[in-house]
């Protein structure tokens, strides 16, 4: 029986690490509120841009740039170290997802 006992603890024990801390759930909800504030900026955008007969990928271009402020703090949420690499892929995740919001102004299909 104690061996039972010792074994239980060790295989709880094991899995303490494993669970979510209240810090980083905090700063979950933060980076999913930056996300929906960058997305949000980018569908009223591309809305507004997305009916001209312009080249889709420059007015992507033109709705990333216009929804810098809500990248930023995107950025600021996600990467704590201050990576550059980190910041351009959210900057290039923004260009992305606004080609997708343009293309679906236009009521095309993106691929």
């Amino acid at each position: 029986m104690r061996i039972v006992l010792v074994l239980v603890v060790l295989l709880l024990a094991a899995c303490e690490g494993s669970f979510v801390r209240p810090g980083d759930l905090g700063r979950k909800v933060n980076i999913d509120k930056s996300y929906e504030a960058r997305d949000a900026c980018l569908s009223r955008n591309a809305a507004a841009d997305g009916v001209s007969a312009e080249d889709p990928t420059m007015l992507a271009h033109a709705v990333a740039l216009a929804c810098s402020a809500e990248t930023d703090k995107l950025i600021a949420a996600s990467d704590l170290s201050g990576d550059t690499k980190v910041a351009s892929q959210i900057r290039q995740d923004s260009e992305f997802r606004a080609l997708g919001f343009v293309m679906k102004a236009r009521g095309q299909a993106i691929f």
